[in-house]
């Protein structure tokens, strides 16, 4: 038996003293609680007190596309790990056979972000101590069994038991928020907060975007036949959102592109998108258009604008016609902000009324364009290190290549943007952690003192999410 190595000063420097430094400034912070402002966890797992998170696949694999792509990039076909074909194909069944194929293949996520959260939640969460293999499978799929079907592990269990204070989740335009309502009028005390993402309705290019749009109909009471209704609409559904608790909106973008349509221009353009006749220029013109709107509302209605742009979705085609969206197939694209973001800065980044969020898949636009943006338009702010880059390594890059031009206090903290629940404590031990050891670092270098340092951690950890999200 193999056992998972999660020593009490992993990830810090293996410098004695930034080391040293490092654990006592973790330990700080390491059990305030976690605010989680940006994910993707279903709502339903809280609004049924009862509710189960299923099997060990069910929690583990199948909702987590970290997971299966990696299995997927070594040959194992995504039917066998259970994720349901759009046609309805064959696909496995027997959860404890997609589970010995993690267990398996396990040794695959070696020095992987996912490697690191899958060992935290099964040593800290589910207390098991030994690494998966073909060996113990089965027994480890047993317990993991058991234990699920205890009250404990309850996802509302779960909630407390991992000190969460706020979990933001991301909905539709057109979503009804039924399971938030659920939430709310059962008096329990969880904050489970939504997100509006209009992006399905606003992205031409949208995959069943006009049915898309008579959803957004359905749920305003406002029949979208023109450009003027559509923001009616949309700025009717922002406000139900926040009556709901929402804080903030979510914005993707293939570019960050921005600019500014006359009246005729916007319902011309709309008019054609209705008729099926849109260009891809007017894809995007509009998607411009509209990120400029969205910032107009924002300052209207006080909702915290996020945009993350540069992800060139379902790039595998094969995969997505077979299996839809978000299984692990979006690739980074190379991102220009400085230009792109002109006209929305222009007009609306002196108005401390806006907090526009941005996230980026570009590495290469951090020490270029984005610090030295955020280092200046009081309305921005930077994102943490996303998708691909929630790593430790791009964690240190991050810290190395914008605090200095942007400074701490034009960050935002971190989210987790995760769809599997029981990951979050681990996203979130791993950022404190590589906070822990660049600041320590600092202190190490006399750049700043110990009581600048501790404050620090205690923004990094917390302060600085709930004030750019306003929770």
């Amino acid at each position: 038996m193999t056992k998972l190595n999660l020593p009490p000063e992993r990830f810090f420097s293996p410098d004695p003293t930034t080391r040293r430094l490092a654990l006592e400034l973790y330990e700080l912070i390491a059990s305030l609680p976690i605010i989680s402002p940006h994910g993707h966890v279903d709502p339903s797992l809280f609004a049924d007190p009862n509710a189960s998170f299923g099997s060990p696949a069910d929690l583990f694999i199948i909702p987590d596309h970290y997971v299966t792509r990696m299995l997927y990039s070594q040959g194992i076909p995504l039917e066998s790990l259970g994720i349901p074909r759009i046609d309805g194909g064959a696909v496995e069944c027997d959860h404890r056979k997609i589970w010995r194929l993690l267990s398996e293949n396990f040794f695959l996520f070696r020095g992987t972000p996912s490697g690191i959260w899958l060992a935290h939640e099964l040593n800290d969460v589910f207390g098991i101590d030994e690494k998966p293999s073909a060996v113990n499978a089965d027994r480890l799929y047993d317990f993991i069994t058991d234990k699920l079907t205890t009250p404990e592990f309850s996802p509302r269990n779960l909630f407390e038991s991992f000190n969460i204070e706020v979990l933001c989740t991301t909905d539709l335009a057109s979503d009804t928020l039924d399971q938030h309502k659920v939430i709310k009028a059962s008096g329990w005390k969880g904050q489970i907060r939504p997100t509006f993402r209009p992006d399905a309705v606003v992205n031409f290019d949208t995959l069943n975007w006009h049915a898309n749009l008579d959803k957004l109909s359905t749920a305003s009471g406002i029949e979208v036949v023109n450009y003027v209704a559509f923001i009616r609409a949309l700025e009717q559904r922002r406000e139900f959102f926040k009556s709901m608790g929402a804080t903030a909106t979510d914005h993707a973008a293939l570019a960050p592109a921005t600019d500014e349509l006359t009246p005729l221009e916007a319902e011309t353009i709309f008019q054609r998108a209705l008729k099926h006749q849109s260009t891809p220029d007017d894809t995007a013109r509009f998607t411009a258009h509209m990120l400029m709107e969205m910032a107009r509302m924002s300052i209207e209605d006080g909702l915290v604008m996020q945009l993350h742009p540069g992800s060139l979705r379902n790039h595998n085609g094969m995969i997505f016609q077979r299996f839809g969206l978000d299984r692990g197939c979006d690739i980074p694209l190379q991102t220009e902000y400085t230009r792109s973001l002109l006209p929305l800065l222009n007009k609306y980044g002196n108005d401390t009324r806006l907090t526009l969020i941005l996230f980026t898949l570009d590495e290469s636009s951090y020490s270029r364009e984005l610090a030295p943006l955020a280092g200046h338009y009081p309305t921005l702010k930077l994102g943490p290190p996303w998708w691909f880059y929630d790593s430790l390594n791009g964690l240190a890059r991050y810290f190395d290549q914008v605090m200095e031009t942007a400074g701490l206090y034009n960050t935002v903290g971190f989210n987790d943007d995760t769809r599997a629940f029981c990951s979050i404590p681990a996203r979130h031990d791993v950022w404190r952690r590589a906070c822990a050891n660049w600041v320590s670092g600092l202190v190490a270098r006399h750049i700043v003192d110990m009581e600048d340092a501790q404050d620090m951690m205690r923004e990094l950890a917390v302060g600085l999410t709930k004030r750019a999200y306003k929770l």
